[in-house]
């Protein structure tokens, strides 16, 4: 019988030790010259867009050059135009409010807080030319801005406050000649200037990524894979994958790590274990804001002082503004640890004319789901934003402003500094009621940390967050954790199971010692 035993423990021995050795051996993260070799060559385009005769024209206005893009480009506008980036919203279902349309037509932020009535001042970054508060047409497609997203002369820009017009002072001519694949100055022309400044909204999105080095980002690095947006937001018929959190409530479309490097990507099995509940970002973005500040606390209601009548700017020892008098006060960060929450990739957000329920504590405007008892839910890493900004305390509910006029006396906030003026007009323009009173409120904003990965020998160690002092992740109590988490009933019962162990020992070798006493007395 103890033959039999031994033999089954030993075949389960090798059992266990072989798929051990075949899990941990799986995978192999992709080398640096893989992606190159995936990504590099389809970086550059094919076409030389300077032979097309059509294009070898004197564009006297920007529709000039959408024109000659769809003479040949025939059914490319129709997907533009089925975009989020076009329509500034998408159908979203969010808890408890059924299916809206969701997007910058009708959320609100708490940095320039909402496009509405501000078009011609935030149309900078839409994809179109000629919106203003009057009105756009978004079903005319020569109003699409191809050059803006497929210009790779690196030389194309959209005019300050002109509704999505270029720069009158650029050669679009020569612009049309260099059309193709969307590069890191296509995207990061807006995406890492939103909120009004470089690195202002993300935190992790800055004007260092257009050149990165391996410190700020392992993926974009010149010098490394030197990866682009589009090499991971994949698109198709001009759907780009992945959602900015801000504005996005099921949980599809989402870009995530797996996409390459599958959800076993390391050697070690137990880490592996980690990412059922933690995601990759979580210990692989141990910082954020490395290379360039983000606002981290923006008061509205500290806007409108003027010197000598005049409006005014203060910046610290870094160049940031800790003051605007058309914006208010500020507060930044450098070089921030994130913090951390669950996350199952649903959400809510606050749309106008959502009644604000409880003005005592901090509303947020866009309350990511999940916990440690939902399955679909992880750990990821996120920025808070925090701002104080307007709203109606008798209709309970936040403030679209009036912000941007380009001459004064039409009671836009930037020019006139009236709150009440900026007020009446604002909800004027969108449709919604104001009581006469404002006052200011504490909102806050959750912004996932995605990029600016850092090299792996820089990435969180077992006791960043398995500690007593200081872990990581001290703001998750909803979970037991070994090593944070201190539990009598715990530590009481493995005393016990080592004291009895021990005790199982001791009489265990008293017995044997017995035994064999007493068969030599035999």
């Amino acid at each position: 019988m103890k033959k039999i035993i031994l033999t089954i423990s030993f075949l389960a021995l090798i059992v266990i030790s072989f798929v051990i050795v075949v899990r941990s051996s799986t995978y192999n993260p992709p080398e640096v010259s893989e992606l190159k070799e995936k990504f590099s060559p389809s970086s550059k385009s094919k076409v030389d867009h300077s032979n097309f005769q059509i294009l070898n024209q004197n564009f006297e206005k920007p529709q000039d050059v959408t024109k000659a893009c769809i003479s040949c480009h025939t059914t490319r506008h129709r997907e533009v135009m089925n975009s989020s980036h076009w329509n500034w919203e998408r159908p979203e279902y969010i808890p408890g409010k059924g299916i809206v349309y969701l997007g910058k037509k009708n959320a609100v932020n708490n940095f320039c807080i909402g496009t509405q009535s501000n078009e011609q001042a935030c149309a900078k970054c839409h994809i179109g030319f000629g919106m203003n508060e009057n009105g756009f047409s978004f079903t005319d497609s020569t109003n699409i801005d191809c050059m803006v997203c497929h210009d790779n002369s690196g030389s194309y820009v959209k005019a300050n406050n002109m509704g999505g017009y270029p720069d009158p002072a650029l050669n679009l001519n020569e612009i049309a000649h260099l059309i193709g694949r969307p590069t890191r100055d296509n995207c990061g022309v807006c995406h890492f200037y939103g909120g009004g400044g470089n690195n202002v909204k993300h935190g992790d999105l800055d004007s260092e990524m257009f050149q990165p080095d391996r410190e700020l980002d392992v993926h974009m690095a010149v010098e490394g894979a030197n990866l682009v947006c589009v090499d991971c937001h994949e698109t198709e018929a001009h759907q780009i994958s992945g959602k900015v959190y801000s504005l996005a409530s099921m949980n599809v479309n989402r870009n995530d790590c797996e996409q390459c490097h599958t959800d076993r990507p390391h050697k070690n099995e137990i880490i592996n274990e980690h990412t059922i509940k933690v995601a990759c970002q979580t210990c692989h973005i141990p910082t954020y804001a490395k290379a360039s500040s983000t606002k981290m606390y923006w008061d509205w209601s500290t806007a409108g002082r003027l010197k000598d009548g005049k409006p005014y700017s203060e910046e610290d020892s870094l160049g940031n503004h800790n003051y605007l008098s058309i914006k208010g006060s500020f507060v930044w960060g450098n070089n921030l640890k994130p913090d951390y929450i669950w996350f199952n990739g649903t959400a809510d957000h606050y749309l106008l004319g959502d009644k604000i329920e409880d003005t005592t504590k901090a509303l947020i405007l866009n309350q990511l789901y999940g916990s440690y008892n939902d399955r679909t839910a992880k750990i990821i890493p996120v920025k808070i934003h925090r701002a104080k900004q307007i709203f109606d305390p008798v209709n309970m509910y936040l403030i679209q402003p009036h912000l941007y006029s380009d001459k004064k006396g039409e009671g836009a906030f930037w020019v006139d500094f009236n709150w009440q003026e900026a007020s009446e007009r604002g909800m004027e323009n969108i449709g919604l009621p104001y009581s006469g009173r404002y006052s200011f409120i504490e909102t806050q904003m959750f912004w996932p940390i995605n990029h600016q990965v850092s090299p792996k020998e820089e990435s969180l160690q077992c006791t960043d967050c398995h500690s007593r002092e200081n872990s990581r992740l001290a703001g998750l109590n909803d979970f037991y954790m070994p090593g944070r988490d201190y539990s009598s009933f715990v530590d009481n019962l493995g005393m016990i199971i080592i004291l009895l162990s021990i005790l199982g020992i001791m009489i265990h070798g008293s017995i044997r010692i017995f035994l064999f006493y007493s068969r030599k007395k035999k």
